[in-house]
């Protein structure tokens, strides 16, 4: 009776064993990272750390917002880091995923950038920032962004 107990049990064990070792880590799930790294993004935006804000874009970087000519990194590097110098305003960040597809060394998310600009003065503006972002996984396993479209929605 006892080593029946000690077959099955052993058996649940080595079952649960092989069921956890099948499933993907969070480390393994593009979904998970690409959210984690957007999310990083908007947290280091917010609390003005300049240090880390380049990190979510690719170096060949290219991107196109309504309204400007085509953008690379350096561009929105220096546009950033404008931004969270900037004395006279202060620029916050909200996200809104709809959702993330990832295959392979690609990935495609839709989202939604709910910025909000406040002067000196207290006076806020707020807006939505539709977008669409292509990012590529990095030989350490990172996710970048390589590629991004975005525009100001219309009321």
């Amino acid at each position: 009776m006892k080593k029946a107990r000690w077959i099955t049990g052993s058996a649940a064990i080595l079952l649960g064993a092989i069921a956890c070792a099948g499933r993907p880590s969070a480390a393994d799930d593009p979904q998970a990272v690409i959210q984690t790294a957007l999310e990083r993004w908007r947290q280091d935006f917010n609390a003005r750390r300049a240090d880390h804000i380049c990190e979510l874009f690719a170096t060949d970087l290219r991107y196109d917002f309504q309204g400007l000519p085509e953008q690379n990194y350096t561009q929105l590097c220096e546009r950033l880091h404008r931004a969270l110098t900037d004395q006279a305003r202060t620029f916050h960040y909200d996200l809104r995923i709809k959702e993330i597809i990832a295959s392979g060394d690609l990935a495609v998310v839709r989202l939604t950038w709910i910025s909000t600009l406040t002067d000196n003065g207290g006076q806020r503006e707020t807006g939505d920032e539709p977008g669409l972002d292509v990012f590529r996984r990095q030989s350490d396993g990172g996710w970048k962004i390589i590629r991004y479209i975005a525009y100001p929605a219309i009321p």
